[in-house]
């Protein structure tokens, strides 16, 4: 079988198992911290008790969402749940929706978003600290009877991304650098970018910009549209695999902290939580413990570059860390 992480995956990994207290820089060793310490070792047992336990796991519409719902789905199935999968939901208002009408049962969600964009915080008032912002956007989930589990070690965010050769024709650093420049200039974002802080609003009443055109696109094709030449810039996400494994692509340093980075969060639905039991939250936490930043590119990477199919990459992944056969 072909080896799931590459060398720098590899390197990743060995930390990642090594120092998983430190990976998951968020938290204390209490039930919201997101170390691994004091958490089983080894195989996912399958608990009788869990048996007809209905799970139905959403995610929203690109590759790394996919990756974490099938990690998820199959880490909580070995633990004896009845799971089922509805992927690819569409933008997170959507996924937000499916979870408040019991259409899906959990779903990943990324802190900075569900602050900004589901809860209404400003850009500037998400935390810093993974912790803090996790602690927060709990609360406003509660709200909803929502529960959100500990998140990810691994944050993600949205990004201004040019070609590299781009970056360097127009003096390209930082996003503030864009200013008298944009008016020339075609972005592309996906089509919920258009409302969101941490995207097109923010980048328009934040820095100030104005662009030719913004034109909605699938989130699958946001290198493509560089690549070909229809997008000056397209609104990348931090953790893609292809910033790992090229640099053809450059990032723009946001210089005014529009884009705050998220780590991941699994959402559930408090009377799924209830009927699931203790096994619950600690499947998850297993599942999640070794995936920071370097390996989640690189699990993307087999998706979008190796084109492999999320499911085989999270079992991969699952195997590797030791919790399925």
């Amino acid at each position: 079988m072909k080896t799931l992480f590459r060398p720098r995956g590899i390197a990743t990994l060995l930390v990642a198992m090594a120092l998983t207290a430190g990976i998951a820089a968020c938290g204390d060793s209490d039930d919201d911290s997101t170390s691994s310490e004091g958490t089983e070792t080894g195989l996912i047992q399958d608990n009788p008790d869990n048996h007809g336990v209905q799970i139905t796991v959403g995610s929203k519409n690109f590759t790394e969402q996919f990756i974490l719902g099938n990690i998820y789905a199959q880490a909580l199935e070995a633990a004896g749940y009845d799971v089922k999968t509805d992927l690819n939901l569409g933008s997170e208002v959507i996924q937000q929706k499916a979870l408040e009408n019991g259409d899906v049962d959990v779903a990943p969600e990324y802190t900075s978003t569900a602050l900004t964009s589901l809860y209404g915080l400003d850009a500037d008032q998400v935390p810093a600290d993974a912790d803090e912002a996790y602690q927060k956007a709990k609360t406003e989930y509660a709200k909803d009877d929502l529960i959100a589990y500990p998140p990810t070690p691994f944050a993600d965010s949205n990004a201004v991304g040019t070609l590299t050769s781009t970056a360097k024709e127009e003096g390209l650093k930082t996003v503030s650098d864009l200013e008298g420049k944009s008016e020339d200039m075609t972005l592309y974002g996906s089509p919920e970018c258009r409302e969101r802080v941490d995207c097109l609003v923010g980048l328009e009443d934040v820095y100030g910009l104005t662009f030719k055109q913004f034109v909605p696109v699938d989130i699958a094709l946001r290198y493509q549209v560089l690549d070909k030449g229809q997008a000056d810039l397209s609104i990348l996400f931090t953790s893609d695999a292809q910033l790992a494994t090229t640099n053809k692509y450059t990032l723009l340093e946001d210089d005014k902290g529009v884009f705050p980075a998220g780590n991941v969060l699994l959402v559930a639905r408090k009377d799924t939580a209830d009927e699931a039991g203790p096994d619950f939250a600690d499947t998850i936490a297993r599942a999640q413990a070794d995936l920071d930043l370097g390996v989640m590119q690189e699990l993307n990477s087999r998706v979008d570059i190796d084109k492999e199919k999320p499911e085989d990459v999270a079992h991969e992944y699952l195997q590797q860390a030791g919790l399925v056969k």
